[in-house]
C-alpha cells in the first residue's frame, strides 16, 4: 500500500502529523498541501511537511489518490464543496474531525457522486497547542482512531482506511456516527468545556490573578486542556451541542450531590462520592494501561 499523492487540506498539528507519519512509514510519494494562510503553507514547506504548497483546495486535490481534511469542523462543508470537482472517483477521502454527524451531513450535501470516497475518521490524539510547528510523525502512535463508515463505502475503502491508520501506529475501532458523538461528548467535549469554565470562573474573581499565582500541579493538570485552540473548540461544541447539553445536565446533577453533601455537613456522603470517582479513575487507568501493553505485544 503506497499512495502517489496525498492532498493535505489543513496544514496544522493534526494534518501535519498525519503527513509526517505517512512519509516516515514510506506510504506516500508526494504531499501537496493547502491552508487558507499562505504563511502556514510556506512554513509547512520549510519544515518539509509538504512537498508542494497549493493556493487552492482544488489544486491540492487534483490527481490525489489520498485526501485528508484536517480543518475545523465548521469549515468542513466549504472544504467538501471546494474539492468535489477535483476528487478522483477512486480516491480515498478522510477527515480528522472530532464530531461526525455534522461532518457526514456536510459531506452528503456537498460531495454528490463522490460521497462514496469519504470514510469519516477521528484520531483520538492531539495537544493543547496548535500549529504546523508542533506536528510530529509519532502523534498517532498507540492512539485510538475511530472510523464511522458510510453505507456508500466499499469494503476495500474501509479496509484501506483501517490499514493506513494502523500503519502509522493507531488502534482502529468502528462506531456509528451517533454513538461516536454521544461518547465523545462525555469523555472529551464536556471535559474541555469544564476546563474552560473553571479557568474563566477563577479569573473572573477579584482575587483570581493572585489565586492563580499559587496554583500547583493539580490545577496545571486539570486545566491543561483549557489552553486548546479556541476556533477548533468553538466549532466542536457548537456542532455537537445537543449531546454536550445532555452531558452538562448529567454533570450538574453530579455537582449538586457534592454541593448538598457540603451544605448538610454530610461527611460520609462526601467521602463516598469522592471514593466512587477515585475507584472508577483507578480502574480506568489500569485498564487503559493493560490495553496499551496488549496492543504493543500484538
Amino acid at each position: 500500500m503506497k499512495f502517489q499523492r496525498l492532498a493535505l487540506i489543513g496544514c496544522g498539528l493534526m494534518g501535519g502529523s498525519f503527513a509526517l507519519a505517512l512519509r516516515q512509514a514510506g506510504l506516500v510519494q508526494h504531499i501537496a498541501g493547502f491552508s487558507a494562510s499562505e504563511k502556514t503553507r510556506q512554513r509547512a514547506l520549510e519544515l518539509k511537511v509538504i512537498d508542494q504548497a497549493c493556493p487552492s483546495v482544488a489544486g491540492a486535490v487534483h490527481g490525489a489518490d489520498l485526501v485528508l481534511l484536517a480543518v475545523p469542523v465548521g469549515a468542513m462543508h466549504s472544504s467538501f464543496a471546494a474539492l468535489q470537482g477535483s476528487l478522483l472517483p477512486n480516491a480515498l477521502l478522510m477527515d480528522v474531525g472530532s464530531t461526525k454527524c455534522d461532518v457526514i451531513a456536510a459531506a452528503r450535501a456537498a460531495l454528490g457522486d463522490r460521497l462514496n470516497c469519504f470514510v469519516p475518521a477521528h484520531p483520538i490524539a492531539g495537544k493543547e497547542v496548535a500549529g504546523i510547528e508542533h506536528a510530529e510523525g509519532t502523534l498517532y502512535q498507540d492512539r485510538r482512531t475511530i472510523l464511522t463508515p458510510l453505507p456508500q463505502n466499499s469494503i476495500r475503502q474501509i479496509k484501506m482506511a483501517s490499514e493506513i491508520w494502523t500503519a502509522i501506529g493507531s488502534h482502529v475501532n468502528h462506531m456509528t456516527p451517533e454513538a461516536h458523538d454521544a461518547t465523545f461528548a462525555a469523555v472529551s467535549h464536556l471535559p474541555h468545556l469544564l476546563a474552560f469554565a473553571a479557568v474563566n470562573a477563577l479569573t473572573a474573581q477579584p482575587q483570581g490573578a493572585a489565586f492563580l499565582e499559587m496554583a500547583g500541579p493539580g490545577f496545571r493538570d486539570f486545566s491543561r486542556i483549557a489552553a486548546s485552540d479556541a476556533l477548533v473548540w468553538r466549532d466542536i461544541l457548537s456542532a455537537n451541542h445537543a449531546e454536550v447539553l445532555s452531558q452538562i445536565a448529567l454533570f450538574r446533577t453530579a455537582l449538586d450531590q457534592f454541593e448538598n453533601a457540603l451544605k448538610q455537613g454530610d461527611i460520609p456522603a462526601l467521602q463516598l462520592l469522592i471514593q466512587q470517582a477515585s475507584d472508577v479513575r483507578s480502574a480506568w487507568t489500569l485498564q487503559a494501561g493493560n490495553a496499551c501493553s496488549k496492543a504493543s505485544e500484538d
